[in-house]
């Protein structure tokens, strides 16, 4: 079992009212970008303790996490109200598999998410390996509304930095919002509206897809990309649609 290690909050950022990411010092053992710990707060006798993704690469000397404050949810109202200074449980071993080291070679590498789940595909860019292997990369972040597109300044850098190479594209399901597309994820690769929005389409040649967000959405994204003629990427059985549900 993973050995459990103290951290301390170094930064927060609120980025609406539900939405926040906190930068912890802690001393973990090493990983890979895209995959994620357990972060843990005691509450009397009991160890209150969830899954996240990191958001940052690796090589950073902090880990850095997005998180959504559930209404009523015994964790993330306690996360919420940390400052500066202030310490929390982190487990120091690492793990998933929704790394590059587990994904075929390929053109274009889409990563494709909705909500919180941005974090391990910000991280996978960050981190650098994907421009190396990829020629493309293609950020999809759906959200209901515009105000949860975050890491706008990230992203902005990350486009500054990797050129026409970086595709973003963000969707926002429950109002216009300049640049974005509407509705859900399935439904545009169905139409085929997202593949012209990004001018790429999807093919078992080119393509390696890389989904994070709600089961709904991971599974509904799956059936879409397999009418698509892509398949499920297992060890046993390399293809080209990798995925990880996000609670």
């Amino acid at each position: 079992m993973a050995a459990w290690v103290e951290g301390h909050v170094i930064e927060r950022i609120q980025w609406t009212d539900t939405l926040f990411s906190l930068k912890v010092e802690a001393p973990l053992l090493p990983y890979q970008a895209g995959q994620f710990t357990k972060l843990a707060l005691e509450q009397g006798e009991r160890r209150i303790q969830r899954a996240y993704s990191f958001v940052n690469p690796p090589s950073s000397p902090y880990h850095e996490f997005y998180l959504v404050e559930i209404p009523g949810g015994e964790l993330t109202p306690a996360l919420s109200a940390l400052a500066v200074g202030d310490p929390l449980l982190v487990q120091s071993q690492a793990t998933g598999f929704l790394t590059l080291d587990e994904i075929p070679a390929g053109r274009d590498l889409w990563l494709l998410s909705t909500g919180t789940a941005i974090g391990p595909f910000l991280s996978l860019l960050t981190a650098g390996e994907a421009e190396l292997r990829f020629e493309n990369l293609i950020l999809v972040h759906g959200v209901r509304k515009g105000e949860e597109l975050s890491y706008q300044p990230l992203i902005a850098a990350l486009k500054s930095q990797l050129g026409s190479r970086l595709h973003y594209v963000p969707f926002v399901s429950r109002e216009p919002w300049p640049d974005a597309m509407a509705g859900r994820i399935p439904a545009a690769i169905d139409s085929g509206a997202l593949q012209e929005r990004v001018g790429l389409g999807f093919s078992p040649e080119q393509s390696q897809v890389l989904i994070c967000g709600n089961p709904e959405m991971v599974k509904a994204t799956q059936l879409s990309l397999i009418e698509q003629g892509l398949t499920k990427n297992l060890r046993r059985t390399p293809g080209q649609i990798s995925s990880e549900n996000y609670w």
